[in-house]
């Protein structure tokens, strides 16, 4: 009984407020407009809270004509990650992920929606996990001053878990990153000048990353 009633009086209590907050259908309309924003920015923080900044980079090229949904791709951890609901990837754990649907709608003459979903320990072991790009960057050998530089070590990761969305124009020549910490896939990469996009071997990921669901 004592739990009905509290069911009983809630709705009540939400229905007179219904009443007197929202006096016009407009104002209804524009809170209804508003509840997906808040509810994508409540999984986003929640999803951040459990991962961490990775390094990784792809070990072959990815072409935008050629690798359509569906295709497996592959990349490396630079270093070592120590997921905070799962175990430590050691540097070189091989990441595996598939060409995917693009879930952001983006409008572009040519594109790419990547989503990493496995972590393949040496002993054999598969850890799944869901994966963000926050930054990518065109593989080079050398850094600024000339000294050779290993894949994936280019530049660090500063993701510090504050960051829930990225739209980054020219992230690489005439190509954009779009990604979203509550969103399904990885990232999309998308061009409106190229119709050939590809992303070369050795190009780098930042990553927001953590253990995810089998």
């Amino acid at each position: 009984m004592k739990t009905r009633f509290a069911v009983a009086l809630s709705v009540g209590t939400v229905s007179l407020l219904l009443i007197f907050a929202l006096p016009g259908q407009a104002q209804g309309s524009e809170k209804t407009q508003a509840a997906p924003a808040n509810t994508a920015t409540m999984a986003g923080n929640q999803e951040a809270a459990l991962m961490v900044p990775a390094q990784a980079y792809l070990i072959r090229d990815l072409d935008a004509k050629k690798d359509h949904s569906g295709e497996a791709f592959e990349a490396k951890l630079s270093d070592s990650v120590q997921l905070k609901n799962g175990p430590e990837l050691p540097k070189g754990t091989l990441l595996t992920g598939v060409v995917a649907n693009d879930d952001l709608q983006v409008h572009a003459m040519s594109k790419l929606a990547l989503r990493i979903t496995k972590a393949h320990l040496k002993d054999g072991k598969v850890i799944p996990v869901k994966a963000t790009i926050m930054g990518i960057d065109a593989p080079e050998s050398t850094d600024a001053e000339g000294y050779p530089v290993e894949p994936g070590d280019q530049m660090p990761n500063d993701w510090h878990g504050k960051t829930l969305a990225v739209d980054q124009i020219d992230a690489l020549h005439h190509v954009d990153l779009h990604s979203r910490i509550s969103g399904r896939n990885s990232g999309v990469l998308d061009s409106t000048r190229n119709d050939n996009m590809k992303l070369n071997e050795g190009t780098e990921l930042e990553l927001a990353i953590a253990e995810g669901r089998a």
